[in-house]
C-alpha cells in the first residue's frame, strides 16, 4: 500500500455548490474502496471560507486514486479547478 496526497483547489465562488453536494461527497468517501486517512476542506486566508479539498489516502496504485478522484461527487459537480495527486512517503506521525 502507498499513501497519496490529493490536493484540490476550487473554482472561485464554489462555497454554495460545495455545500449543495456535501452529503453525497461525504457518503461517497464512506463507501470508497480506498482508505481515506485524513480529509477536509482547504480554507482561504480568513480561515473560514472553503476553497478546496485535501485528502491523505492509502491505495494500491495511482490509478486507483485517480479513479477515486474521478468518481467523487465534487468532481462530477465541477467544483475543483486544479487538482494535484502525488505519492506521499510518511516519515512522522504524531497522532495519538
Amino acid at each position: 500500500m502507498m499513501h497519496y496526497i490529493v490536493h484540490c483547489l476550487d473554482y472561485v465562488g464554489q462555497v454554495q455548490k460545495r455545500l449543495d453536494h456535501y452529503d453525497s461527497h461525504k457518503a461517497y468517501l464512506a463507501t470508497n474502496p480506498i482508505r481515506t486517512l485524513i480529509s477536509g476542506p482547504l480554507l482561504a486566508d480568513d480561515e473560514e471560507t472553503m476553497i478546496g479539498s485535501c485528502f491523505l489516502v492509502e491505495a494500491q496504485s495511482m490509478e486507483e486514486v485517480m479513479t477515486f478522484h474521478r468518481n467523487d461527487p465534487f468532481y462530477a459537480a465541477g467544483i475543483w479547478e486544479k487538482v494535484s495527486i502525488r505519492p506521499f512517503s510518511k516519515r512522522v506521525d504524531n497522532r495519538t
